[in-house]
């Protein structure tokens, strides 16, 4: 009977050991993703006539860190090109091409169409 009572207790000891955890298992709160940090804008329709409405919206205002990103709407090929030298050009944009530039430091960048200087804008970065 003894033999009985502790093969029983060391079996029961042996399944505890051996069976799964099914304590339902801790979900973590999921970190929110933080909303883009981006800026559209359009190059309109019939832009090249056109001066500081040429890029819609203008002027734009933007937080340090965030990418602005030009769309050409327009029939015709375009630029979004800085004034100062060697910041920031897209090259030709056919219509539907895009480009973006992300900005790192406070300021006020003009910037204009290489193609149809009249065309201006500016981004004022905070």
């Amino acid at each position: 009977m003894i033999r009985r009572a502790l093969f029983v207790a060391l079996s029961c000891a042996m399944l505890s050991a051996c069976s799964k955890d099914y304590s339902s298992p801790t979900n973590p709160t999921p970190t929110p993703t933080p909303p883009p940090t981006g800026t559209s804008v359009s190059i309109v329709t019939g832009a090249a006539s056109l001066t500081s409405t040429a890029y819609s919206p203008n002027p734009i205002t933007v937080a340090v860190g965030s990418t602005v990103k030009w769309t050409n709407t327009d029939s015709i090929a375009h630029t979004v090109t800085s004034d100062q030298a060697g910041v920031f050009n897209s090259g030709r944009m056919a219509p539907g091409d895009t480009f973006s530039m992300t900005f790192q430091n406070k300021g006020t960048t003009t910037y204009h169409c290489s193609f149809h200087p009249g065309m201006i804008a500016s981004v004022v970065v905070q």
